[in-house]
């Protein structure tokens, strides 16, 4: 059984802790997100420069204050490095409001499960506590790793709904779709 009384802003699994970011993860947000490996199949979301992560941080800042709920920081029980990033955004596709389902590793924490086990925790925050939204992952087609994810959080495919995003063709995962 989840324990639900825990905010929106820190989630848990067995092996992972999942926070609502603050100033000081600034680095590691640049850190991620101008590491070209991290950003192979959305170059778009590269990051160049520092103040980039500083205004990053701001718009996931303001989403929390707007939502009460976005993208959090993941770290292993009783670690303070940063992993990455898991969460949520909400958004329009093909004129449905839905929930965008992100998930963003350094390299040196691919390949363990970290990520599938970060997406999977936030859709079941989501299916409890926003169950109102769809909630969809845009993939890259070339991006296996991020497909597995999707779907080892419980998403499936949705070709019907697949567009084009900001580097090109996205795959569609969803669930809770309306019927």
């Amino acid at each position: 059984m989840r324990d639900w009384s825990l905010s929106a802003e820190e989630l848990q699994t067995p092996r992972l802790s999942l926070r609502r970011p603050n100033e000081a993860d600034i680095d590691a947000i640049f850190e991620i997100h101008s590491d070209p490996g991290t950003c192979v199949h959305n170059p778009s979301d590269a990051l160049a420069r520092f103040e980039e992560a500083e205004e990053l941080y701001r718009r996931w800042n303001d989403q929390w204050e707007r939502c009460g709920y976005g993208y959090w920081v993941v770290r292993r029980h009783g670690s303070e490095q940063q992993l990455g990033f898991c969460g949520i955004k909400p958004m329009a596709l093909h004129g449905m409001q839905v929930l965008n389902l992100f998930y963003r590793f350094a390299t040196s924490a691919w390949g363990q499960g970290f990520a599938g086990e970060a997406a999977s925790e936030v859709t079941a925050w989501v299916s409890r506590r926003v169950p109102d939204l769809p909630l969809i992952a845009r993939v890259r087609p070339a991006n296996m790793a991020s497909q597995r994810v999707a779907i080892r959080a419980g998403l499936t495919r949705a070709e019907h709904l697949d567009a084009i995003g900001y580097d090109g063709l996205d795959w569609i995962y969803a669930v809770k779709l309306p019927t």
